[in-house]
This record gives C-alpha cells, structure tokens and sequence, in this order.
C-alpha cells in the first residue's frame, strides 16, 4: 500500500482577511504557521516514508511545505515547484473582499464567482498590481498558458495533466507522495481522484492546515481516504 497526502497550505494574511487570493503571493499568518507545524506532526505521526514532495510556485505554499519538512526532519531532500499546482487565478476579484463583494454583487453572483464549475471571475487587466506576467518567476512560462482568470474547469485543465504526467507514474510505482497546494487546485485534483461530478463539486471544501490521507491498493484503487485532524475535517465526496 502506498499513499498520497495532500495539504492545503495553513491560513494566509488574505485568508484571514477574507480576500479573494489567486496567483497574487501572500504570507502566511501566524496561525497559518501553525497549522502548517501541525500538518508535519500528523504526518509524522504516520511514520510513512515520503519519497517525493510537490508544491506550487506560491510563496503561501511552499513556506507551508518548508515548515512541514522541517518538522519532518528531511534534510537535502528536492522540493518540486510547478506552477501547474497554482490556485485558481480570480481574475479581478483578486485582493478584493469577499463580503463587499457580496453586498455589491448579492451572494448568489459570489458563490457561483468562487464554487462553480465553469464560470469565469471578470479578467485582471495588465495594469493590475497582481498580474503575473510583473512576477519573475512566471518569466519562463510562454506568455499564452498565463490566465488573466480561471474557472474551476479551466484549473482542472492544468493541474491533472501534470498530475498524471508526473504524479501518477509515482503512484504506480508503489511511491508515497506529499503535495502542498491550495483550495482550488486541490478541489480540482479531488474532482479526478474522487469522481465527483460538476454538480456536487460546489460542495467540496478543502480545510487549511489539515493533511487529507489517501491510500492506495495495487490497483491502484483509493482506500478510506481520511482527513488526520478529525476535530476540523470536511465532508469528503465520492461518487464513485
């Protein structure tokens, strides 16, 4: 049996704020470090043998997954950054609060704007201070696969063919993989592992912080996937 940990990075200053993140780089906050430091406990409480780690090109993230190999006591290890594993991009809703946004555009409009399937944020224009094409280290990236806004569907449309170009093959090698990423990617990968459809995706939340533990048969079959912290877990959807 070999597993595959997921992990939401902890809590981010526009977290705690309620703002709409995206690709705009944010710290975590102090709880969020915490959480992150808790993350590395439960995982090493597995007494599993991780023998590759997978995050994004976003700073919330990969302080995340620094602090849970600290914790982990990996020296020397490669941490393999993608940018493939980013957040949905939230177009021009990025930095904006979540709860202004509702009194001007109504809760509905919101929800569908943060939940749906294929609905896309209103594009961020260039002159925007969080556009990634002003962030060198999305230089190397042709300018063509950089959003100016994502639906879900359209995150899905670059997390799973890395996942299957990259994570897959080490899955099938009997592998234990760690991947520190965000709510909307990891909604997205959670979308393919579990077959959920695009109704009840709405539903999915991803926890900040709280490793979610999916094992494997040698078919490769998932088996009782688990969140570690049973205290703050969420509801888990299989339509298989």
């Amino acid at each position: 049996m070999n597993y595959l940990i997921l992990v939401r990075h902890g809590q981010s200053k526009w977290n705690l704020e309620k703002r709409f993140t995206g690709w705009a780089d944010i710290q975590l906050t102090e709880k969020g470090k915490l959480e992150a430091k808790e993350s590395g406990i439960m995982i090493r409480k597995l007494n599993i043998n991780i023998d590759s780690f997978y995050t994004s090109f976003q700073k919330r993230a990969i302080d995340t997954m620094e602090i849970i190999t600290k914790v982990l006591a990996i020296k020397n290890k490669k941490i393999n950054n993608f940018w493939e594993l980013n957040e949905r991009h939230y177009g021009a809703l990025t930095g904006l609060n979540k709860d202004e946004m509702k009194k001007k555009y109504g809760e509905k409009k919101v929800f569908i704007w943060r939940r749906s399937w294929n609905v896309f944020p209103p594009p961020m224009k260039f002159d925007h201070p969080y556009h990634p094409l002003k962030n060198k280290k999305y230089s190397l990236i042709p300018k063509s696969k950089i959003p100016s806004s994502e639906s879900l569907h359209s995150t899905y449309n670059r997390v799973m063919p890395f996942f299957e170009k990259n994570i897959q093959p080490l899955l099938k090698k009997k592998r234990n993989i760690l991947i520190v990423a965000h709510g909307n990617s990891l909604r997205a990968l959670c979308k393919n592992l579990f077959k959920i459809s695009k109704n009840k995706i709405v539903k999915l939340e991803i926890p900040t912080g709280n490793p979610l533990l999916i094992s494997f048969d040698e078919n490769l079959k998932i088996k009782n996937p688990k969140y570690l912290d049973k205290k703050r877990h969420k509801k888990i959807i299989i339509d298989r």
